[in-house]
């Protein structure tokens, strides 16, 4: 083998170490990007399954066991800096059974002179409680827009599931807080009317 020969071979063995490098980093850059975007599912998926940060349930169907045990429910209710509502609890707290079906409503009141559209997060407090916790129906399911100068009450049918009885880690609890925050949609959505029947909306 000449000496041309030789370093035409090792130049081009390095040249494929060099591609092989390039697509192995390209595989893993790309798979961290993947990774970054299921993230957020991913955990919005591990905390509904688990409760954990007290995230809430959402049931099928109420529930038909109710216990001789009473939980005192606080309702708490945020709104963020870029959105220019008025919201707040009709009700500040609630005596309920565990099992017993409940309906809870909020009002919110859009004081800016065009329509607005908002998306609640929530969670109940304290965090062992968030997987007995179930919601039937909620305006929270649904982007909410507001006409400007409207208010709406807004419900949420819940139920204490009776296996909090069973949670060594949460059975001991006598009071929850179920806490939402309204934070703004840029994305349009329908009015709030038509977003949930049980809506109430009102002028002025």
């Amino acid at each position: 083998m000449t000496a041309p020969q030789g370093r035409a071979e090792q130049n081009g063995t390095v040249a494929k170490r060099h591609r092989t490098v390039a697509v192995t980093c390209a595989f893993v850059v790309l798979s961290m990007v993947g990774l970054s975007f299921a993230a957020v599912p991913l955990y919005r998926l591990y905390c509904q399954v688990t409760g954990y940060a007290g995230t809430t349930q959402k049931a099928e169907k109420p529930s038909n066991v109710v216990l001789d045990r009473t939980i005192t429910m606080h309702f708490d209710a945020n709104i963020a800096p870029d959105l220019a509502w008025r919201f707040e609890p009709v009700q500040r707290t609630m005596d309920v059974k565990i099992g017993e079906n409940a309906l809870a409503f909020y009002r919110a009141t859009n004081t800016s002179d065009k329509p607005l559209t908002g998306a609640a997060v929530f969670n109940v407090t304290p965090e062992a409680a968030g997987i007995h916790f179930n919601k039937i129906e909620c305006f929270c399911f649904t982007e909410q827009t507001i006409e400007p100068g409207q208010s709406v009450d807004m419900p949420v049918s819940f139920f204490v599931d009776p296996a909090i009885v069973d949670d060594e880690d949460a059975n001991y609890l006598l009071e929850l807080t179920l806490s939402y925050t309204f934070f703004r949609s840029d994305a349009p959505a329908q009015k709030t009317g038509q977003n949930s029947s049980n809506v109430t909306r009102s002028d002025g």
